[in-house]
């Protein structure tokens, strides 16, 4: 009997500021003590006790590490940010301000910040869970210093040659002779006392080699250099070991050793392959099981990053994320979905992290994306159940969260904000009070939750869904071989081990009904999935409903196929189980 693979992780974003902020002012650009902000007690044991019963393995806390803000802790010995650098009230969790240290907005007591992370690290694995943190390696705040650093541990940019752009060794890189102008177009939300000063500029987050950076570029951070000359034909000069690789070594080791379970590593293709290549294998020797799950939007690279880079998961959004949302919207074919596995990630689907929403993204219910959470069914279904890679949802999604006002620094852009600090108002209506019972929910908020809880269980409950093989059936199907079956709404495939078989049929059209047949061909019927042809089999619809189908004969699913009537965008899952001799 083989070994049957049960890691498959569910993952749950929490945007922790946001996560168990209760006060609901919501001022646009309010302060910390206007609007509050979640702290890493408000994740008690209740909290993590209804994560871990929503059917949730690991908890991504976002947010984590200490960053630029424009909240005054210079009492605490932290430098203050200049507004000229800093997006939004709270700002950005990806301008890193030291790697060391956690974000003080995040402390009950300030001063005992890092106590309070571990405490909740502690907790969150008492609890049966797993936690991730956010790994930031391409770039940091422009004014980044590390107070919390080791004794004998050098900062970033201590030893660098500021007078040339690039030095294998240095840390930034660097745009000599010239003052890094602020891009026009930054309104501080607070006032301004005097100019920013930086001289030599360094060059920006996003690969921009000049003084001034736009308004659109990431110019609140400053990019790493890993030995890369990029404006010499993007040279390497990874012999001998880079400073930087070094620096990140030793943060990735100290995160790991205060017990974290993985890191989602941000924009991790801006990083040269062959660091994750060096570090991930070195991090390992500490802790085995630790994942690194990769921020990539270029699909040429996704093998590279597996492979070479040794990366555990990748983010699945311009291939997988990017055709759902089409089709959601009543746009795309899902024909989209068969190139994918075919032609961009069928053979490392295992590594491939499937979502639907994250801090990136706009949220379904949102008038920027769907309008409506539950158009996304049909697709969450798919995302979770194509192959044996990993899910992960955002904190809030399962209640419709939809932002329809102007939050600060992102304005009204269908997000939830990650620059300002807010009261995420659904959310707060499940968290009742410290409660996390939903007890003040609507009566379809506590459907939707409902829905994502039994499709979290579906997929951990069952072994043709987390360990299980895939068969794409659409080829026997469209081009008038099954009726009425429109070959860019309808998708259809098997997931299947020796032990369990399940057929799954989507119907991804928003407006029409389609009265269709579904054929298994007789090859995969016999030969693939092992059933037995003088036998009759009964279909159990086993999500989202338990419906029986019984005595259904092997020659009629592989001829003619299962009638069935596919309501607009719907799901069917059915189990086939064996019935009787004929």
């Amino acid at each position: 009997m083989p070994v049957i693979n049960r890691d498959k992780l569910i993952i749950y974003q929490v945007f922790t500021r946001l996560f168990g902020n209760q006060n609901t002012t919501n001022k646009i650009y309010g302060t910390i003590e206007e609007n509050g902000s979640g702290k890493f007690n408000d994740i008690t044991d209740t909290a993590l006790e209804s994560i871990k019963n929503f059917g949730i393995t690991h908890v991504w806390y976002t947010g984590i590490i200490e960053h630029a803000t424009l909240t005054d802790y210079s009492a605490y010995g932290i430098g203050v940010d200049h507004p000229l650098i800093v997006k939004g009230m709270a700002g950005s969790p990806y301008a890193v301000k030291d790697y060391y240290d956690v974000d003080p907005d995040l402390a009950v007591d300030v001063s005992k910040r890092m106590q309070e992370f571990e405490a909740l690290i502690a907790r969150t694995r008492n609890q049966g869970l797993k936690s991730i943190i956010d790994f930031i390696p391409n770039h940091v705040s422009r004014q980044y210093h590390s107070d919390a650093r080791a004794l004998g541990i050098k900062d970033f940019g201590e030893d660098d040659d500021k007078t040339v752009t690039f030095a294998p060794n240095n840390n930034f890189y660097y745009i000599p002779n010239q003052d890094f102008i602020v891009p026009e177009g930054h309104k501080p939300p607070i006032p301004v006392t005097g100019p920013y000063q930086e001289r030599p500029a360094k060059a920006t987050g996003n690969d921009v080699f000049q003084a001034q950076p736009s308004q659109y570029d990431w110019y609140e951070t400053i990019k790493l250099n890993y030995g890369v000359d990029y404006l010499n034909g993007r040279s390497t000069h990874f012999d001998p070991i880079p400073s930087t690789w070094l620096k990140m070594y030793d943060i990735l080791r100290f995160w790991t050793e205060k017990g974290v379970d993985g890191f989602r590593c941000d924009m991790a293709e801006m990083v040269p392959v062959e660091f994750w290549g060096w570090v991930i294998p070195e991090i390992k020797k500490v802790n085995p099981e630790i994942i690194f799950i990769a921020e990539i939007y270029n699909p040429h690279e996704y093998h590279n990053y597996v492979q070479k880079g040794q990366f555990t998961y990748l983010y699945d959004k311009v291939g997988l994320y990017n055709s759902l949302r089409h089709l959601i919207e009543g746009g795309g074919s899902v024909e989209d979905i068969t190139r994918i596995w075919q032609q961009e990630s069928g053979d490392i689907s295992e590594h491939m992290l499937r979502f639907l929403e994250n801090h990136d993204e706009q949220r379904i219910a949102s008038r920027y994306f769907a309008g409506d959470p539950w158009a996304a069914i049909p697709a969450m279904t798919l995302s979770a159940t194509l192959h044996t890679g990993p899910l992960m949802l955002y904190f809030g999604q399962e209640l419709g969260v939809d932002p329809n006002a102007s939050e600060g620094f992102q304005g009204e852009d269908g997000r939830t904000t990650i620059f300002d600090y807010w009261g995420v108002t659904e959310f707060q209506h499940f968290v009742n009070g410290g409660k996390f019972d939903g007890g003040t929910l609507t009566n379809d908020q506590k459907k939707l939750r409902a829905f994502y809880e039994n499709l979290n269980r579906f997929v951990t409950d069952n072994e043709a869904v987390y360990a299980g093989s895939f068969y794409d059936l659409q080829y026997v199907n469209v081009d008038d071989q099954s009726p009425d079956y429109d070959k860019t709404r309808i998708y259809s495939y098997l997931r299947y081990t020796d032990n369990q078989k399940l057929l799954f049929i989507y119907n991804f059209d928003k407006a029409r009904t389609y009265h269709t047949n579904v054929r298994i061909p007789q090859g995969a019927w016999q030969d693939t999935l092992k059933l037995n042809a003088t036998v009759s089999y009964t279909l159990k619809q086993v999500f989202p409903l338990l419906i029986l189908t019984p005595n259904i004969r092997p020659s009629e699913i592989t001829s003619t196929g299962i009638a069935l009537t596919l309501p607009p965008n719907s799901v069917y899952v059915y189990e086939i189980l064996e019935n009787k001799e004929i």
